[in-house]
């Protein structure tokens, strides 16, 4: 059956106009003038015989006419948005990562290009924040998490086993464990929310030295506290894995022990349901990093 409709550029000016109540702010969404609007809305009315507007100094009214019209393009609009978006997820897939600013820039940065190789079709997002986010509430699709892996309610995997030991540069000549204490300690602020961090003070208990655990420099950011221990500022207490290009290339070493366990990463995401095929593609490929 063959349509018969009005200019689809003069039906888009209408459902703005009666939309937003107002032809200077249809003019405005559409990027064009409020005399176009006028013009447009003028036009569908001679095709149609009918008053689309009752036409106020100030405003504009819809007509009976006018009110039965904007439910049907008001509905076909968004139809037509609703298809164009569908498209463009289909075309280029969206996974979001929620992930610690350190583990993004020393772990997961380096490592994107292989992923772009791979996955042309999949555009991942990442979110770099020490808050974790709400994956149940849809914040996230997946997440890259720290800790002793108990986090209720999600579907949780281990990435690698992150061991914590002091890093210094090479030029610090630690041997020993007691030679952590001749030099500055370097800090960062741990993850929001998480109470098992390893410090300094645990640390030494468990190396059996004594260490003014609470003098040093302090950093917001953990990648940040890393960059100090390479320019040689001092001795920084970090997970080993996010360390392993800075050591093989001999910016970095950890020579003395011992190593504290207890933390981890996790690849983390809502459970109940089976995840998306792009997702999925995601979290197979972060757990086939620490495989290779």
């Amino acid at each position: 059956m063959k349509r018969r409709l009005p200019s689809l550029s003069a039906l888009r000016s209408f459902e703005a106009a009666a939309r937003l109540q107002s032809f200077k702010l249809a003019a405005e969404e559409l990027s064009v003038s409020a005399t176009s609007i006028s013009h447009q809305v003028r036009s569908l009315e001679e095709t149609l015989e009918v008053q689309l507007f009752l036409r106020k100094t100030r405003a504009v009214e819809l007509t009976e006419e006018g009110r039965i019209l904007l439910q049907a393009t008001g509905s076909g609009f968004d139809a037509i948005a609703a298809g164009v978006e569908r498209l463009r997820r289909e075309r280029r897939r969206t996974v979001t990562l929620s992930t610690t600013p350190s583990f993004a820039a020393r772990w997961l940065v380096p490592r994107l290009a292989g992923f772009n190789a791979v996955h042309r079709d999949i555009v991942l997002n990442v979110q770099a924040s020490n808050h974790p986010v709400d994956l149940a509430g849809g914040a996230a699709d997946l997440a890259v998490r720290g800790g002793t892996g108990h986090f209720p309610g999600l579907q949780v995997q281990r990435l690698m086993r992150a061991g914590f030991a002091p890093v210094a540069s090479p030029r610090l000549k630690l041997r020993k464990a007691g030679d952590v204490a001749r030099h500055p300690l370097i800090h960062f602020d741990w993850q929001r929310g998480f109470k098992g961090a390893l410090t300094w003070d645990k640390w030494a208990k468990a190396a059996g030295v004594a260490l003014d655990a609470a003098s040093g420099a302090r950093f917001s950011e953990e990648s940040h506290a890393v960059q100090a221990a390479i320019a040689g500022q001092g001795v920084v207490l970090t997970a080993l894995p996010l360390v392993r290009d800075e050591i093989g290339m001999g910016l970095l070493e950890a020579p003395v022990g011992p190593v504290l366990g207890g933390f981890d990463f996790y690849v983390v995401r809502p459970g109940g349901s089976e995840p998306r095929a792009e997702v999925r593609a995601v979290e197979d490929w972060l757990l086939a990093q620490e495989e290779q």
